[in-house]
């Protein structure tokens, strides 16, 4: 049933709507809202101005859309949540549009599906073909590379950077850097070896994924600090694409990474 010809709805005129959209009882949408075509909202949603959502997207019942960051000081300002086309919210999702102090942005790829429950604070990054399941509450400022994967009940704080195709165990506390690739669990968050099956699932080839551990063997397994384990990387290991993803990544990480590889 299409419910958008339904009157128990608040639609405001000025909303641009695409073709062939869905939407269900007492959902409200603000004026500064784009929604792309093929999209279905549930009913109970509140879809705040700032939104930009694209194509086929399902949002279900109950979700807050792009409200303000939830800070101290609420301020009403012209930021924008976008979320990109194929991207499933499940129901009760809260997901805060950006601060302008900060640049003004929250962005969720493609084809990402957050399930129920999931919070995601102002000014995140969230690559596509991500999944954040159940309960997942993701703090400002964090990002979230492409094809990763959060279990349920996992917080992040804010700032920390998770990379892209890692696998992060449900119910963990993500307080440091996540470096790409990796499985991280345990408490306090640790590796806990590369991320085998999604990379088979994305066809990494056993070449690839043997330079990966390599560089992972040197980081977190043999016991060196940081900044050694670099320069034993960039000295032993041939260049490869793979290396210098890792090695840029943990340059970058001003949070710090991660506990390293532990037997219990």
């Amino acid at each position: 049933m299409d419910y958008s010809q339904t009157t128990m709805r608040d639609i405001h005129p000025k909303a641009r709507i695409g073709k062939n959209v869905t939407i269900g009882a007492f959902t409200t949408i603000e004026e500064d809202v784009v929604i792309g075509d093929n999209c279905h909202i549930g009913s109970g949603v509140h879809i705040y101005n700032g939104a930009r959502i694209g194509d086929e997207c399902r949002i279900f019942n109950g979700a807050s859309i792009s409200a303000t960051p939830q800070t101290k000081v609420m301020l009403d300002e012209p930021a924008t949540l976008e979320i990109g086309g194929g991207t499933i919210i499940r129901e009760f999702c809260t997901l805060n549009r950006g601060n302008l102090k900060f640049g003004g942005n929250t962005r969720i790829g493609e084809n990402c599906l957050l399930m129920a429950y999931v919070h995601v604070a102002h000014d995140c990054i969230i690559g596509h073909d991500s999944v954040l399941a159940n309960g997942v509450t993701v703090a400002g400022h964090v990002e979230i590379g492409e094809w990763a994967t959060i279990g349920g009940m996992t917080g992040v704080h804010q700032f920390v950077r998770i990379g892209e195709q890692t696998m992060i165990a449900g119910a963990s506390v993500v307080l440091k850097d996540v470096p790409p690739f990796v499985t991280a669990a345990r408490d306090p968050l640790s590796y806990a070896g590369i991320n085998t099956i999604g990379l088979k699932r994305r066809n990494f080839s056993a070449d690839e994924m043997r330079t990966i551990e390599d560089v992972y063997r040197i980081l977190f397994v043999r016991g060196f600090a940081v900044s050694k384990a670099l320069n034993i990387i960039e000295a032993e290991l041939p260049e490869s694409e793979y290396r210098a993803r890792i090695v840029d990544f943990v340059r970058g990480a001003k949070r710090g990474l991660m506990k390293g590889f532990r037997s219990k």
